[in-house]
């Protein structure tokens, strides 16, 4: 299947769900193009569990979902030995995160410790348990949700987490228009017991092959390092954004330009998600922030003040 085929066929097929919001479902299939990882914030009822359904289902993936809560446990999420009496040997039980696409709904509910099993899975593809190292499948993507009003018994994840995540975006409200249709098709049916798969994950494996021929001119990748290096500078902020953060925005680059037909980057593929890749890396100093300073606000400065390459 044709880079185009693929993403409209796919972008489309989840919208039949989540209607008029394009913008989250691109960025969720830019995201697993990648191979990388996407943290959803938004209010409760939007259809983020909704959107990670979809998507699996339209490429025939395994779909996990675990609610995370001060009481789930790392075993509970990467899996656990137990002893069976009959055979006296160790049984390995797996966990939910042995699948193709693991939702994690409201990661910032469960504690630090089961936070930080995801880390060596999302960044390695691969979980430890009793010293044995299990690869986990090649197309694993995590879709993490939390609830950005809600901070009572929550623990916001660490910077280092936040850094796994390829790209964090939202959802938000349907218009009006929108939100009726939900209204007077839910009421008869639901439109995701009908949805079927247009795609496969052998055809999403390809296109992750196929992208890495999408070219990156040197001038365009230096603008890429340039804005990286800017978000260090600012006085605004404390933290900026990792060498993750870099090869992140150039994957993402990436991705949109092969999404779009092109085997070449231009300037308007880094505009259009260097704010989704890179606001959730930015630590603001105290200051900034009581200054009314924003992530958002940081990096529209930094793209006034360098020169887009020709």
């Amino acid at each position: 299947m044709e880079a185009r085929q693929l993403y409209a066929a796919v972008v489309q097929n989840v919208e039949q769900i989540i209607r008029g919001k394009r913008d989250a479902v691109e960025a969720i299939f830019l995201g697993l193009l990648c191979g990388g990882h996407v943290l959803l914030e938004d209010v409760p009822g939007v259809g983020k569990t909704r959107l990670a359904m979809a998507l699996a289902r339209s490429i025939q993936a395994d779909f996990g979902r675990i609610q995370f809560t001060p009481d789930v446990l790392p075993s509970d999420v990467t899996g656990y030995s137990i002893f069976n009496v009959k055979t006296q040997e160790f049984v390995f039980r797996q966990g939910v995160i042995h699948n193709d696409f693991l939702l994690a709904d409201e990661i910032n509910r469960t504690s630090p410790k089961t936070q930080s099993c995801l880390l060596e899975a999302m960044e390695e593809g691969q979980v430890t348990i009793d010293g044995v190292s299990r690869r986990l499948s090649p197309l694993f993507t995590v879709l993490a949700t939390q609830n950005p009003i809600e901070h009572t018994s929550t623990y916001p994840l660490p910077e280092a987490q936040l850094d796994r995540f390829l790209l964090k975006t939202t959802i938000g409200y349907p218009d009006r228009i929108d939100e009726l249709g939900i209204l007077l098709t839910q009421l008869s049916y639901d439109p995701l017991d009908l949805l079927v798969a247009v795609a496969s994950k052998e055809d999403v494996l390809a296109a992750r092959l196929e992208m890495r021929d999408v070219q990156l001119d040197r001038r365009l990748a230096a603008y890429i390092v340039s804005i990286v290096s800017e978000t260090r500078e600012h006085p605004g902020v404390a933290v900026g954004a990792s060498v993750r953060g870099t090869l992140a925005l150039g994957q993402i680059a990436k991705a949109a330009a092969y999404c779009a037909g092109r085997d070449y980057v231009i300037p308007d593929d880094i505009h259009l998600w260097m704010s989704a890749v890179l606001e959730h890396r930015l630590l603001l100093k105290r200051s900034a922030v009581q200054q009314k300073v924003t992530p958002k606000s940081v990096l529209s400065d930094i793209r006034k003040s360098l020169v887009v390459p020709k």
